[in-house]
């Protein structure tokens, strides 16, 4: 065996790909997009380091095209839930007793292997699966997913490091960091192939087993992921993919002994409700389970009247339609000066009208489809409540079409009200609210941005006034767990912003930072003493 103090390649950002027209990446793109339309898949379940298929299937199908069958996948039940588990739990003793650089080693060369040969493979299953844009996948499922591989086995090795600062004379004081005691669940979700990942490999990384679930409307680009996690020589059984009803899932996983911890992203619904699950079993459990998530997000931009105007529409509309406001981050509420106002909504619906939209196979479409029917009808639902409501004004948008794929126009509402429907609740979609405040009522509208919604993932502020950035961010300090001033909400970059959400929008756990990985590790402290005592009396007896 190795022996030595390893140290890992320094992490930089993965350069992000232009695939500007007569590029070399765009020819390959288009490439890998017209090879995966031109197969129907069969995705299995992976448990073990085994396919699995079933009888039952599900199809995957572009939410920007409905009609074309990317691929089946089996759906599996109860007792393939139990299955991967078993399968974790068998994998466990040699995984965690692997030398941590040959646990890095692997990662590393998952981040190898889609920054090179499956770059494009990868990318076009994410716009294909998801309805993102060229760019969009490439910074989510090649730059973002490589970001995360790369600088989490720096900061595993910084947590390595981090060790008691004092052993006095005759005593060696020490921690190491041992995985948990048992499995972790990672459930992850449709919008990032780059989270879909993470949450399994993060955990994995500090030498857990894993059972993943990814939502079914991610499942294309889960199938390809396995694929290159196997490639890159992850052992079986160290993370098993499956897919199954969440119910069905939920009921083995909380059930078992031997859960861990789960790794979250999704709904704040769905995790309050695991949250009370795990609380009610907690006696069923060998240890504390760690609980981490990040959930939803009622995001805001703040534009002050010294404010730039150009600056602030292009971060209102970057900010709130990009992937189709599909971000946890996406900006869906704005309040803007009156003085600014004009000159704003001017700038906006000038740009807005360029807006092309469409598949993602047409490079030229800044918007693609939203990800499902059940998002299409919620979002047409209250698209149809503000065109009956007189106390709001749709400016820009307003339609919406299914019969083809599950397209939503960018959709402008200006409310009067600052507490109106679409200013206070989550709607994941191509849907933003503008509420227009008195120059002078700066401070007022600053309690209301904090008192309005129960979600705190991001927001911004946009200004020339340093006075007024520095009250923004003080009033606002705890409506967002990533502030931004002068820029769009969205964005966050692995090494540089770390990721993360209070109140109702999760426990801030920080995606991409150490933060994240110490929840997947369980320290123990050894105390050595060279010369220990051998008599019990101490010298004040005497």
């Amino acid at each position: 065996m190795l022996k030595g103090f390893f140290n890992v390649p320094t992490a930089v950002n993965e350069p992000i790909q232009d695939y500007a027209p007569g590029s070399r990446e765009r020819e390959l793109l288009q490439s890998a997009l017209a090879e995966a339309r031109a197969v129907e898949g069969d995705i299995p379940m992976y448990i073990g380091g085994k396919a699995v298929h079933t009888d039952k299937k599900g199809k995957v199908t572009p939410p920007h095209d409905h009609q074309h069958l990317l691929a089946q996948y089996s759906i599996g039940d109860k007792t393939h839930v139990q299955q991967a588990i078993d399968a974790a739990l068998a994998a466990k003793p040699q995984w965690e007793n692997l030398a941590w650089e040959q646990r890095a080693s692997i990662f590393l060369k998952i981040a190898d292997l889609i920054a090179g040969p499956y770059r494009y493979k990868l990318n076009a299953a994410t716009m294909l699966g998801q309805s993102k844009n060229a760019y969009q996948a490439e910074i989510d499922s090649a730059c973002e997913l490589i970001d995360f591989l790369r600088f989490n086995v720096n900061y595993m090795t910084e947590i390595y490091q981090q060790q008691p600062p004092v052993s006095p004379k005759g005593v060696w004081n020490r921690v190491e960091q041992r995985p948990l005691e048992g499995f972790v669940f990672a459930l992850t979700p449709f919008n990032f192939t780059a989270i879909a990942a993470n949450l399994p490999t993060s955990a994995a990384l500090m030498g857990n087993v894993v059972v993943w679930k990814p939502a079914d409307t991610q499942v294309y680009a889960a199938n390809l992921l396995m694929e290159i996690f196997r490639e890159a020589g992850l052992p079986d059984g160290v993370i098993n993919l499956v897919y199954v009803d969440g119910p069905e899932a939920g009921e083995v996983i909380f059930n078992s002994p031997d859960f861990a911890g789960i790794h979250f992203t999704g709904s704040t619904a769905v995790f309050q409700n695991i949250w009370k699950t795990i609380g009610n079993n907690i006696h069923k459990y060998k240890t504390y389970p760690r609980i981490v998530g990040e959930t939803g997000g009622k995001d805001f931009i703040l534009v002050h009247g010294s404010a730039d105007a150009e600056v602030s529409s292009t971060a209102i509309l970057r900010g709130a339609f990009e992937y189709q406001g599909q971000k946890c981050s996406a900006a869906s509420r704005v309040y803007i000066a009156k003085s600014l106002w004009p000159s704003i909504k001017e700038l906006m619906l000038r740009d807005l009208a360029t807006f092309k939209m469409g598949g993602t196979e047409d490079f030229g479409n800044f918007i693609n489809a939203v990800i499902d029917e059940r998002s299409f009808d919620k979002l047409a639902k209250y698209i149809d409540s503000a065109k009956a409501d007189g106390s709001v004004e749709i400016i820009a948008g307003g339609n919406y079409d299914k019969s083809k794929g599950y397209f939503i126009e960018p959709t402008v509402i200006v409310a009067d009200d600052p507490k109106y429907i679409t200013m206070c609740e989550e709607l994941f979609g191509p849907v933003l609210t503008v509420f227009v405040y008195e120059d002078e009522a700066f401070d007022d509208i600053l309690t209301t941005i904090d008192s309005t919604s129960i979600y705190a993932l991001t927001g911004a502020v946009i200004a020339q006034d340093r006075y007024a950035i520095e009250k923004a961010s003080n009033a606002l300090r705890n409506a967002a767990g990533n502030f931004y001033i002068n820029d769009k909400c969205t964005g966050a970059v692995v090494g540089q912003q770390p990721f993360g959400g209070a109140r109702g929008s999760g426990t801030n756990d920080k995606a991409g930072s150490m933060i994240n990985l110490l929840r997947w590790v369980s320290p123990r402290t050894i105390k050595e003493s060279f010369d220990p005592p051998k008599d019990y009396r101490y010298p004040f007896l005497g």
